[in-house]
């Protein structure tokens, strides 16, 4: 696991920051000043981004990669709080003038993402009107994804939450097969892996998943959402 991200390569085949689709709703002009300044890197899954109480050095935008974002509890207990695909960004509390990370950003698929200095991204949210007016919209939209999801790990039982889950990364992914260790839901859903273990067991008996060794592919769309809470519903229309 990769816990210096500073030293990671350069993808030899840079994308437009149009691959990100935060970045494609700005303006022509405020999109080509930013791809400017960004560098394509590749990453692997398990590479940590951030880190609880660490100062951000770079501001991410995914474009084909997936970005778990942890609470960390004690140092060990993690809950997923969020995940970012290429619909959003990771950093967004640089420009509201915090440089501390609050949460573990864990590669959940591995992809290439754009980045950007710190330093840099803030003096353009400064100066760029549409950025501000796009992060205040995201940054209220990661809030209420958090919120949901805290609201659904407190009261829905765990089957519902790992359909939920599952259903959010295919998404995401825009894939109907994935790859997600049973370690890695144990994270995200805080609980054990024996637990996550007869969860996908409940869920592949009534043929909505197919699960083996981590890949997973879902069978049964619509009876995965029956299973899953509305938790999902909501997280999906914000």
């Amino acid at each position: 696991m990769n816990l210096n991200f500073d030293t990671a390569h350069s993808s030899p085949a840079p994308p437009s920051a149009a691959g990100n689709r935060l970045l494609a709703s700005l303006p022509e002009e405020d999109l080509a000043q930013l791809e400017g300044q960004c560098e394509t890197i590749l990453t692997e899954v398990g590479d940590i981004l951030f880190e609880p109480g660490h100062t951000i050095r770079y501001i991410y935008f995914p474009v084909d990669a997936l970005i778990s974002l942890l609470a960390v509890a004690e140092g060990r207990m993690t809950l997923e709080v969020g995940s970012v695909g290429r619909e959003g960004m990771l950093g967004t509390s640089v420009a509201l003038g915090n440089a501390q990370a609050q949460v573990r950003a864990v590669v959940q698929r591995a992809g290439r993402v754009l980045r950007i200095g710190a330093a840099d991204f803030s003096a353009e949210f400064r100066r760029m009107e549409s950025l501000q007016h796009l992060l205040h919209r995201y940054t209220d939209t990661l809030l209420a994804q958090a919120i949901q999801i805290a609201v659904c790990s407190r009261f829905h039982v765990l089957e519902a939450r790992l359909a939920r889950s599952l259903l959010v990364t295919r998404d995401r992914l825009q894939s109907e097969k994935f790859h997600l260790t049973h370690e890695f839901l144990a994270h995200a859903l805080g609980v054990r892996r024996v637990g996550v273990t007869k969860a996908a067991s409940a869920l592949q008996n009534q043929k909505l998943i197919s699960y083996s060794r981590g890949n997973i592919e879902i069978l049964d769309s619509s009876g995965l959402e029956a299973v899953s809470c509305r938790c999902y519903e909501l997280v999906k229309e914000r």
